[in-house]
């Protein structure tokens, strides 16, 4: 039904414009009991069998949507209904900013693809704690952190520290953000001693915690093999928890569509190889848990990802362009391959 009737008119759309009006859309249904249980019998698919303990977290299938989609932890009950298990909210920063000008999202459809350069567009970390008072703590939520943009570099640490303390006792696992390519200079917090500083600091203050959260660190496809070693060493120094692999990427090789020239960062099927290449070369760096994000358009899609490496996968840009069935088709060839 998606991609016969809602994707042909949401194509027609701004892509922002698109993304709030589906989820307005979405949130609008599941309150008609008739339509909430049409999408339950659709979407819901369930086995004992795909649950995934990871570190130190049960998630009832290894399916998740990708940091991005719930910026402001606005939709994640809604979203639920598709069967995810798990949500990662954000990116969330400690004030609100309202991101780059718009447009700022294009869709390339030749090449199943977006460009974005939202610009950590939300309403501030407090906001966000606000809405997950009230979550239910059965669906796992990851929190995604970063820094505003008029923080510079050298006071970055400072910003993630206030994200994490605010979020600690709302969420269920922290990712590190380090890797957006729309925040000016945030890259470079991937560099050795930036990024052992900022890891460091968030360890230390998540030990001195009755709870300790599992601390993630977020990585761009774009970095080559000495600088993916430099972050595996990183990881392992600081004991962090793990790596979700990868952000969006600003190659441009092969690209079709008439948008493929505009700035941000890259998602979708041209990002699919290059992620799965990174996923591939750290699983053989280290045991630490992966999250398998880019290109993931297709249930043997995920399969990739699981078998270079991943034990949990994201989605985002593949549920734009194969709508929210991909949840459940990737689920059914997991218990089919018995992973």
């Amino acid at each position: 039904m998606y991609k016969l009737l809602l994707k042909p008119f949401l194509f027609q759309l701004d892509p922002e414009k698109a993304h709030y009006f589906t989820a307005s859309l979405f949130k609008l249904a599941l309150n008609i009991p008739v339509i909430s249980s049409l999408v339950k019998m659709t979407y819901y698919y369930e086995n004992k069998r795909l649950k995934k303990n990871i570190f130190g977290l049960e998630f009832k299938n290894p399916v998740g949507l990708a940091a991005g989609f719930d910026k402001d932890a606005k939709l994640f009950k809604d979203f639920e209904h598709l069967g995810f298990g798990f949500i990662e909210v954000g990116t969330v920063t400690p004030l609100a900013q309202a991101g780059n000008p718009k447009p700022r999202l294009f869709r390339l459809p030749e090449d199943h693809a977006l460009i974005n350069r939202m610009g950590f567009n939300n309403g501030g970390v407090e906001e966000m704690v606000q809405r997950l008072r009230s979550r239910n703590h059965k669906l796992i939520i990851g929190g995604n952190i970063g820094k505003n943009k008029v923080t510079p570099n050298e006071q970055a640490t400072d910003d993630y520290v206030k994200c994490f303390e605010a979020l600690h006792d709302h969420i269920d696992y922290f990712t590190v953000n380090v890797s957006s390519p729309n925040t000016p200079n945030l890259r470079e917090l991937q560099d050795k001693e930036p990024l052992s500083k900022l890891l460091s600091t968030l360890k230390k203050l998540n030990d001195e915690k009755e709870v300790q959260r599992p601390i993630l660190l977020k990585i761009a496809p774009d970095l080559n093999e000495a600088q993916l070693d430099d972050i595996v060493d990183i990881l392992h120094d600081t004991k962090i928890d793990g790596l979700v692999a990868t952000n969006t990427t600003i190659a441009r090789e092969g690209l079709k569509s008439a948008n493929k020239e505009e700035m941000g960062g890259l998602s979708g099927l041209p990002a699919q190889t290059k992620s799965t290449e990174v996923i591939k070369y750290i699983r053989a760096k280290t045991d630490l848990p992966i999250i398998g994000v880019g290109g993931i358009h297709s249930a043997q899609d995920a399969m990739d990802k699981l078998n270079a490496g991943a034990d949990l996968v994201q989605i985002y840009t593949g549920l734009v362009y194969e709508g929210p069935a991909l949840v459940k088709s990737i689920k059914r060839e997991l218990m089919k391959n018995g992973n």
